[in-house]
């Protein structure tokens, strides 16, 4: 008997997997589409990385080529043009039209033995671009955590909302089903009745609220997760969390990682533009081969003669070149990468007072949190005693409809007030280890 995996009996049945916290923001950024521009651009800096290294390669150029053409030839400087076609050979004196086939192919190779370490700067920069490349896959992986874990905190808090409204719900309906029953024996007025009916349909309507925006929250987590069944396993988020760990090093979130990895990148531009202004030495071999239908007493040999080539040549040699000019616009470009390095600089301490106050105004919402809700409790214990009271007084007839029903409404606020107290700690927490810029410890430690 073939045994079905336990996913798709879980289809068949109709019953979703529930996941943790920690399940739903792997899953999400796995799939979160602003992940993979940040990896294609680690990619593309990997391939910057191989393209800077090919300058340590000799270079080869190979040409072959075929012509039919006149071969008047005239004595006179040209300057370097695009246009005119050279001519080898002497000056004849004639301008006729007669044409013969010419021929060449050859080969040139050119190799730098050294180059003061340009190519080497050339690498660095590239390597830290690739480095400053990875810490973007960081940060948006960091953001998109972030974003999962407090979408699935606000589905939480609405499902909890929903819950506690519909005890309330229950305890209006139970209301009225007493106070119908105390009318109908002619022991309360026809009004308290009414009275009853409207407070049942208040709650009614609350509960429709909440459960309007429970599934909104889990509409936004779904589109997140690309998982419309999604359920969340609340793990600890119902519980206090344990003594709040030290909030890490401000400097490690990938936030500040991309800028100092933007500045050392900038460092090896700037490196390597100081590695410019040198000369450049090259070593050069060819080898070619020429043909033509032409003699130098300006015969056209006529047929095929020059199609084949049939001169060759051989050469060796080393040249060294300098810009000359060139250096006032690498001054240029030094001072561009100069003002890029400060702006980045600044960039860094602005995003460091920003991520100190953002981490500081998170322990600040943690601390009101967890003295709020190690208050919530007492507040439900005393709203459940006095509705229970005022309901043994009300069915006494020491009491009316509307002092029981303002004695549920504090009860259901105050359970509202209650769990929501609990997933505020989480957030303020949420908000804590994402100014650190790890979401791990956090991760864990509501799972579990």
């Amino acid at each position: 008997m073939r045994v079905l995996p336990l996913f798709l009996v879980l289809a068949a049945v109709g019953l979703a997997e529930r996941l943790t916290i920690e399940q739903m923001v792997e899953q999400g950024v796995r799939r979160y589409p602003a992940v993979r521009v940040p990896e294609a651009e680690v990619r593309q800096a990997a391939a910057g990385i191989q393209l800077a290294r090919t300058a340590y390669l000799p270079k080869i150029d190979a040409i072959a080529g075929v012509n039919r053409a006149t071969r008047n030839n005239s004595f006179g400087l040209l300057l370097p043009s695009q246009i005119i076609a050279p001519i080898s050979g002497p000056v004849l004196g004639t301008n006729g039209l007669g044409s013969a086939f010419g021929s060449t192919v050859g080969v040139l190779a050119t190799w730098e033995p050294f180059d003061f370490g340009l190519r080497d700067a050339n690498v660095a920069a590239a390597e830290a671009a690739q480095r400053r490349a990875n810490a973007g896959v960081d940060q948006v992986r960091l953001q998109a955590a972030s974003l999962i874990a407090d979408s699935a905190l606000t589905w939480l808090a609405a499902v909890q909302t929903a819950k506690a409204a519909q005890a309330g719900v229950d305890r209006a309906a139970e209301l009225q089903r007493i106070t119908e029953g105390l009318v109908n024996a002619e022991l309360r007025a026809g009004a308290e009745s009414s009275l009853a009916a409207a407070e049942a349909a208040a709650a009614r309507l609350q509960l429709v609220r909440s459960k309007q925006a429970a599934d909104e929250a889990k509409a936004v987590l779904s589109v997140l997760l690309n998982d419309p069944q999604l359920e969340l396993s609340e793990g600890s988020l119902l519980r206090l969390p344990g003594e709040a760990e030290s909030p890490g090093n401000l400097e490690a979130n990938p936030s500040v990682k991309a800028v100092d990895l933007a500045l050392a990148e900038t460092e090896a531009r700037l490196h390597a533009l100081d590695r410019a202004y040198f000369p450049k030495f090259s070593v050069q071999a060819t080898s070619y081969a020429r043909g033509t239908g032409a003699v130098p007493d300006g015969r056209l040999l006529g047929g095929v003669n020059g199609l084949g080539p049939n001169i060759q040549n051989w050469g060796v040699g080393f040249t060294a070149t300098f810009p000359v000019f060139d250096l006032p616009s690498i001054r240029a470009k030094k001072a561009a990468e100069v003002a890029r390095l400060d702006a980045d600089k600044a960039r860094r301490e602005q995003l460091l007072l920003d991520l100190k106050m953002q981490q500081e105004k998170a322990l600040a919402a943690y601390r009101s949190a967890l003295e709020f809700a190690q208050t919530t409790p007492v507040l439900v214990t005393s709203a459940k005693t006095g509705m229970e009271q005022i309901r043994a007084r009300y069915e006494a007839g020491l009491a009316t409809a509307l002092e029981v029903a303002e004695a549920q409404r504090r009860l259901t606020q105050a359970e509202i007030d209650d769990s929501l107290a609990r997933l505020s700690i989480w957030r303020a927490r949420l908000a804590v280890y994402v100014a650190a810029g790890d979401l791990a410890p956090f991760l864990r430690e509501a799972s579990r």
